[in-house]
């Protein structure tokens, strides 16, 4: 896998999980939250999930990083 391909594929995961973190705030805060006429039960269990998939990404770009500096490192 090319590191560009790497480095990528993590940071469309962290987009994606902050993509999703926003909706999942959206939903907590609609009106119909608000009137009790929702469950905030699942808006707060994908919010963990979406967390969850930022900190994996943010973990893969942490390690290509480590590994293109310890290339970089090699060849000097």
């Amino acid at each position: 896998m090319k590191i560009t391909s790497a480095f990528n594929s993590a940071l469309q995961g962290i987009r994606r999980g902050m993509e999703g973190l926003d909706r999942n705030a959206a939903q907590i805060a609609s009106t119909a939250q608000l009137q009790g006429e929702a469950s905030p039960t699942e808006p707060l269990v994908e919010s963990k999930v979406n967390r969850l998939q930022v900190e994996a990404s943010a973990k893969a770009m942490r390690t290509i990083d480590e590994a293109i500096g310890s290339l970089f490192d090699d060849k000097a």
